[in-house]
């Protein structure tokens, strides 16, 4: 009865295989071979070999892109992944007003980037929501233009995004969370331990494998950030915020050098590439075993 099912198997795989190949592979391979050209988009191209890749390894331009986006992943990490987690382990309870409060967590997932840029940019404009409360309570020396000066307007903007994609995390906590045994916070109430102690001993260990999916998505997501940062700062002031898809467009799109735009955009690649197995391995999550009771 198991050999029709194999003979089925690749079929069933060819749509997403099929899929990939078309959306995926295909623009990678594109752009590999249009990083050894130089192309401006009309004229003919040229072929110039590595240069534009050595020009990736030196220009101070695109190693600061790198930085910021390697500081845009630890922030949104550090900013995102507590904050799920007590707001996930919180709403996970059953009671009716953590329902109530969790619609309210979940409306930034309603939102579209634009719609999200441009309530950020009123808020956060000299004179904005967030300036004016500063005045009206006094705190005038706090109250600065956060999107126009070079010192805080990436953090800024890393603030805007865990406002998000927090929700989204949040609701991957919620859901590991109410899967956890009830038998073992019982257990732990009988013997003795107390709130915090159940938190740290029982619920955080049993979210691990949460914890791993959860962090993915962010590294992943923070180095394809492109419409929040393109709608709040285009990049600037300064190139503070020019991240490395940022980066990308602008070389290859605006300033019309497709060939280099190309190398950036396989670095790009290869840098969410590199960071995802590394955090597999460390995690130790292709050996993942079950947690579920008697598994």
């Amino acid at each position: 009865m198991s050999e029709p099912r194999d003979r089925k198997a690749p079929l069933l795989l060819m749509p997403a295989l099929l899929f990939f190949s078309v959306f995926a592979l295909a623009p990678l391979v594109a752009a590999v071979c249009l990083s050894f050209l130089q192309w401006n988009g009309i004229t003919p191209p040229q072929w110039i070999g590595l240069d534009n890749w050595a020009r990736v390894l030196t220009d101070p331009l695109t190693l600061d892109s790198v930085r910021l986006t390697l500081l845009v992943i630890v922030l949104s990490w550090l900013l995102q992944t507590p904050a799920s987690i007590l707001l996930g382990v919180f709403l996970a309870g059953h009671q009716r007003y953590r329902a109530v409060l969790g619609i309210a967590y979940f409306l930034p997932l309603l939102f579209s980037a634009v719609a999200v840029g441009l309530i950020w940019q009123a808020i956060l404009s000299p004179q904005g929501a967030l300036n004016t409360l500063l005045r009206s309570v006094g705190a005038d020396a706090i109250a600065q233009p956060w999107l126009g000066d070079p010192g805080t307007a990436i953090y800024a903007v890393i603030i805007v995004i865990a406002w998000q994609f927090i929700p989204l995390h949040t609701l991957l906590y919620q859901a590991a969370a109410r899967q956890i045994p009830r038998q073992l916070y019982e257990a732990a109430r009988i013997d003795g331990a107390g709130t915090l102690r159940q938190f740290f001993s029982i619920t955080l260990p049993q979210l691990k494998y949460t914890l791993i999916t959860s962090s993915i998505l962010i590294v992943n997501g923070s180095i394809t950030y492109f419409d929040i940062f393109f709608i709040l700062t285009g990049g600037g002031p300064e190139n503070s915020t020019r991240i490395l898809p940022l980066h990308m467009y602008i070389t290859a799109f605006q300033e019309t050098r497709i060939g280099y735009g190309s190398a950036i955009a396989v670095l790009l690649v290869a840098l969410g590439l590199v960071l995802s197995l590394a955090l597999l391995r460390i995690s130790g999550y292709s050996r993942m075993e079950s947690q579920a009771e008697g598994a």
